[in-house]
């Protein structure tokens, strides 16, 4: 698999991408984009700080470190408030990371939905004979169970999770891996996101980027995005992609 990776990169385009016709794909991120996880995200988060001695956090304050994967959400998380000389150690990350994917295997998608619009957005880009791909930076232990969970596997032809490739997002190299599992060439993508890793990877990759603005973003305005268009819903942006896919609404 790394030989056609590293293919697929050395083709990449770092300029902005033709967001013209011949759209045939389309990738999504999982959190903060198709479901509202943060819940769960809170209680496991939580309950790794309690076996720690920590207090707990704000849910809002955790959904301020969502978007890197699991690890760094963990390093976060512990970190919260604190000097840097007084900063988790690995051991102490590699304990912290443990019991969170203990306390995370247990809730995961028991509270997750899919954001408003999503299921007929999907079903409208589905229609429109548009290929679905799902790229996250969620290890892929957490991403089938929650995608099953929440019955949204069905959509998807090709599942990326943060553990697929050596590199996650803002790395160009799981949207290229999609791309290559699906039969497209970057270019024939648009990404779907909520954050600054999904609008850089996909830049790196030389296909065009759409945002949506209820996700999590590490807690900065989605309007400081480099990206094509921030658009109010999944609905929506199965409108704007067949507007210049060529692909009938």
């Amino acid at each position: 698999m790394t030989d056609s990776l590293s293919a697929i990169r050395a083709d990449a385009q770092t300029d902005h991408a033709d967001t013209g016709s011949g759209i045939r794909a389309v990738l999504l991120d999982l959190d903060g984009t198709l479901l509202d996880t943060i819940t769960d995200l809170a209680v496991a988060v939580n309950a790794m700080r309690t076996d720690l001695g920590l207090p707990t956090l704000p849910q809002d304050l955790i959904a301020t470190y969502v978007g890197k994967g699991a690890e760094d959400l963990v390093q976060r998380s512990l970190d919260s408030g604190l000097e840097a000389e007084h900063q988790a150690d690995a051991a102490r990350q590699a304990e912290g990371l443990a019991l969170f994917q203990t306390h995370y295997a247990r809730v995961n998608g028991e509270q997750a939905l899919p954001y408003p619009g999503v299921l007929d957005g999907l079903a409208a880009l589905q229609a429109a004979g548009l290929k679905l791909a799902v790229v996250t930076n969620k290890p892929t232990a957490f991403t089938l169970p929650l995608l099953e969970r929440t019955g949204l596997t069905h959509w998807f032809e090709v599942i990326v999770s943060g553990d697929t490739c050596p590199r996650k997002k803002p790395d160009p190299m799981p949207l290229q891996h999609a791309c290559d599992l699906l039969g497209i060439a970057p270019g024939e993508a648009v990404m779907i996101g909520d954050s600054v890793n999904d609008a850089l990877s996909a830049r790196a990759a030389g296909m065009p980027v759409l945002i949506l603005p209820y996700g999590y973003n590490e807690g900065h305005d989605v309007a400081t995005l480099d990206a094509d268009a921030v658009i109010p819903s999944m609905e929506a942006i199965a409108g704007w992609i067949s507007q210049r896919s060529g692909h009938p609404k």
